[in-house]
C-alpha cells in the first residue's frame, strides 16, 4: 500500500509541476512581450530587461522539479508587480500622431442629416509624399443606398484589413476604417497590437485616398464586395459607426490585434443589427471574412463566391486610374451586384 501511495503521490507531484511549468512559461512570455513593446528605455535596457525576466523563469522552473519553492514564490510576486504596473497602461489622445490618423472623426447626425467633421481626403504621391487635406462633408442618409465590403491584404491569403464603403446616390462614397492609430515613426506590428502598443482611431475617407493608398502606394491586393443589405439597414450600420467615433471621441481605446480590430468592430455592428448572426474562425482570419459574409447570404446573390472573388479584385484597375476624379467609378466595372455607370 505505501509503496501505491509513493506512486500516487509521485504522480500528482509530476502533474502538478507539469502545470504549473506551462503556467509559468506563459506568464514568462506574456511578461517578455509586455516589457519590450511598453517598457519606456532604449532597446538595449529592454533586452536587459527581457533576459533577467528569462532568467528568473528558468530560475523558478528549476526550483520547481527540485521541490525548491522559493524561487517559483519570487517569480509569482514579480509576475504581479508585472500585472500592477500594465494596469496603469491606459490608452490616450493626447500624443504626437502620424499625420494620417491625426485628428479624432467626429459625426453629428439630425434626422437624415449627417455632418462629418474631419472626413480625411489626402493626396497619396508615396508614403512619405502627400497632401494633407481633413474636411467637413454632409449627406443625406435618405440617399444612402449601397455598402461595399473591402478587403485589402497586405500579408498573405488569411489577413486583410477590412473596409466598408457607404454610396450615395449622387455618386459619392464615404469609406470607415478602424485603424491604429499610429504615433509619428511608429509601424504597425501584428504582435505590438497584443501589448497595447497602439490605440484605435476610426477614419472616414475618401476612397480615392483610404482604398488609393493601399492598392498603389503600399502595393496591398484589394477586393471589394456589393453587400446585399436592406435600405434601413444600412442606415443602422451607418449610424453605428457614427456612435462608434462618438465613444472613441469620449474615451480613447486601445487596438487588439485579436478582439478589438478592424474586422471585429464591423460583425460587432452587424450583430447588433442581426443577432442571429453566427459567430466564426473568419471573423478571426480577416482574409476569409468575404467567404463568411457569402456564406450567411450577405454577397450577391446568384454567382458562386469564385466569380465574386475574381471579379472583385480591384487592384489591377486601381492602379490603371491613378488619381482619376471617376476613380470609385472605374474600380467598381464589372464586379457583380454594381451596374454600369450611367456614363459608360
Amino acid at each position: 500500500m505505501n509503496g501505491q501511495g509513493g506512486r500516487v503521490r509521485t504522480f500528482f507531484f509530476i502533474a502538478l509541476c507539469l502545470l504549473l511549468s506551462v503556467l509559468t512559461t506563459l506568464a514568462g512570455v506574456w511578461a517578455g512581450f509586455a516589457l519590450w513593446y511598453q517598457l519606456q528605455a532604449p532597446a538595449q535596457i529592454r533586452t536587459v530587461a527581457v533576459v533577467a525576466l528569462a532568467l528568473a523563469v528558468l530560475t523558478a522552473l528549476n526550483g520547481l522539479w527540485r521541490r525548491r519553492w522559493r524561487p517559483l514564490l519570487g517569480f509569482a510576486v514579480l509576475f504581479a508587480g508585472m500585472l500592477g504596473w500594465w494596469s496603469t497602461l491606459k490608452p490616450s489622445h493626447d500624443r504626437v500622431w502620424a499625420d494620417d490618423v491625426a485628428r479624432l472623426l467626429h459625426i453629428d447626425i439630425d434626422g437624415n442629416h449627417a455632418r462629418l467633421t474631419n472626413v480625411r481626403n489626402f493626396d497619396w504621391r508615396s508614403e512619405t509624399d502627400y497632401t494633407v487635406r481633413w474636411e467637413t462633408r454632409d449627406y443625406d442618409l435618405d440617399h444612402l443606398v449601397t455598402a461595399d465590403l473591402v478587403l485589402s491584404y497586405w500579408m498573405g491569403p488569411a489577413i486583410a484589413h477590412t473596409l466598408v464603403s457607404f454610396g450615395f446616390d449622387d455618386g459619392r462614397y464615404l469609406t470607415f476604417s478602424v485603424e491604429i492609430r499610429k504615433e509619428k515613426g511608429e509601424s504597425f506590428s501584428a504582435l505590438g497590437g497584443f501589448f497595447r502598443k497602439f490605440e484605435t482611431v476610426l477614419v472616414a475617407s475618401e476612397e480615392r485616398d483610404i482604398v488609393r493608398v493601399r492598392s498603389n502606394v503600399r502595393g496591398e491586393d484589394v477586393y471589394f464586395y456589393r453587400l446585399q443589405v436592406e435600405p434601413a439597414t444600412l442606415r443602422k450600420l451607418f449610424v453605428g459607426y457614427a456612435g462608434e467615433a462618438a465613444k472613441l471621441e469620449r474615451e480613447p481605446a486601445f487596438y487588439n490585434t485579436l478582439t478589438s480590430n478592424c474586422t471585429t468592430i464591423v460583425f460587432d455592428l452587424a450583430r447588433a443589427i442581426n443577432p442571429q448572426l453566427p459567430f466564426d474562425y473568419r471573423l478571426l482570419a480577416s482574409g476569409y471574412l468575404a467567404e463568411y459574409a457569402y456564406d450567411v447570404g450577405g454577397l450577391t446573390p446568384g454567382f458562386d463566391f469564385a466569380t465574386l472573388h475574381a471579379r472583385g479584385r480591384i487592384t489591377e484597375r486601381a492602379l490603371a486610374a491613378g488619381n482619376d476624379a471617376r476613380f470609385s467609378e472605374l474600380i467598381r466595372v464589372g464586379i457583380p451586384g454594381i451596374p454600369p455607370a450611367k456614363n459608360n
